[in-house]
């Protein structure tokens, strides 16, 4: 069972795990991963803004190490992950959680919750198919490749039975009605992971470069994973990017691959992110991914998203860093990460990359 997204804070406060699962089940029936070791001393309060593609994810690694940890008050907004970048290098956030890495750019600012001269650091912790979800009343097993997905998403086709669909879904019924396109209207890591697919794979059709704004003016705009959800949910014929957590009630496209078509699957998108390599250039102990989206190994599923958190390397109140490094080491543990995979739909992390993790958190100080 999968929690709902939410608009409002997350704010599962200190606790029995009584009570932190009492506050999950109302969410929507999130399963606390625990374990057997004695509560922890540790207190104090952190903040966190950001992914919305995350939000079930937080909840259910809130309420598990807040079950070990209960005099520790974790606040998560899934604002969006642009919104989550710019609280935490105001720091008006302790973390950020973002389906992007920081930009170069980014890198360039003054990070306010940091000590002098110190930056944040990327850490990754969630990975999660993209799913291309539709509301088409009678169409199921829609097949599209990335040309189509382009040509859908930059306006330029325009109706169901247009040719260019038609030619990938033989005998499929594809109503003449036009095609409403629901793009998120926020800055978001899912439009950039998305986009970054499409002109990677579609570069005579989608002639934008990867962007966290969607580039085209086109369809309808709704803010956050939920709103493109509910969005596409109440609009017949409509069409839309979401992070496969957020798709309940919707249909998914299968997607071409080198010469089949692939059923969306977690492991293929963590497969595809197993073989990616580390991003060159970035800061000491930063474990950005560079997403191989030509990866056309069987099941492969390569309109993927890598999420991360995002911590500072060196905070200016030691206290801050020693929860954020606990919390953040939690995360990326087995139990957080199957509990994840549980209720969002995720793909655990790799050992190995589990591993670098821990080993990059470890370095906080």
């Amino acid at each position: 069972m999968k929690l709902k997204r939410f608009g409002a804070p997350l704010a599962i406060l200190a606790a029995a795990a009584i009570s932190l699962t009492a506050c999950a089940s109302n969410e929507g029936g999130s399963t606390a991963a625990t374990t057997s070791k004695a509560p922890s001393n540790l207190s104090g309060t952190l903040n966190g803004i950001g992914s919305s593609a995350q939000g079930t994810a937080q909840t259910t690694w809130i309420a598990g190490f807040q079950t070990d940890n209960p005099k520790v008050t974790i606040n998560y907004d899934p604002q969006g992950s642009g919104a989550g970048r710019t609280s935490f290098i105001s720091g008006a956030s302790d973390f950020a959680g973002s389906d992007a890495y920081l930009k170069d750019a980014e890198l360039a600012m003054d990070f306010k919750g940091c000590a002098a001269g110190t930056k944040g650091i990327d850490l990754p912790v969630y990975i999660s198919p993209i799913a291309v979800a539709y509301n088409v009343a009678g169409l199921t097993d829609l097949k599209l490749d990335a040309d189509t997905i382009a040509g859908i998403f930059n306006g330029s086709i325009k109706t169901w039975n247009d040719p260019k669909i038609a030619a990938l879904n033989s005998g499929a019924t594809l109503p003449s009605a036009p095609i409403t396109v629901v793009h998120r209207s926020d800055d978001s890591g899912t439009t950039q992971n998305f986009t970054d697919y499409l002109a990677q794979n579609a570069p005579t059709v989608w002639t934008k470069p990867a962007s966290q704004t969607f580039p085209y003016q086109v369809g309808d705009a709704a803010k956050g994973t939920s709103g493109v959800a509910d969005a596409t949910k109440n609009a017949k014929n409509s069409i839309t990017y979401i992070d496969e957590s957020g798709s309940a009630g919707l249909s998914i496209a299968q997607l071409k691959v080198g010469d089949t078509f692939n059923k969306i699957s977690a492991a293929g998108a963590a497969d595809v992110v197993a073989k990616s390599p580390l991003a060159t250039g970035r800061p000491a102990n930063d474990l950005a991914i560079k997403i191989d989206r030509k990866n056309t190994d069987k099941g492969a599923w390569p309109l993927v998203l890598v999420s991360y958190i995002i911590a500072c390397q060196q905070y200016s109140d030691a206290a801050k860093a020693s929860l954020v490094k606990a919390y953040v080491d939690y995360v990326a543990s087995d139990a957080a990460q199957q509990a994840a995979a549980q209720q969002a739909g995720s793909a655990p992390l790799s050992k190995d990359l589990a591993s670098k993790v821990s080993t990059s958190v470890a370095t906080i100080k």
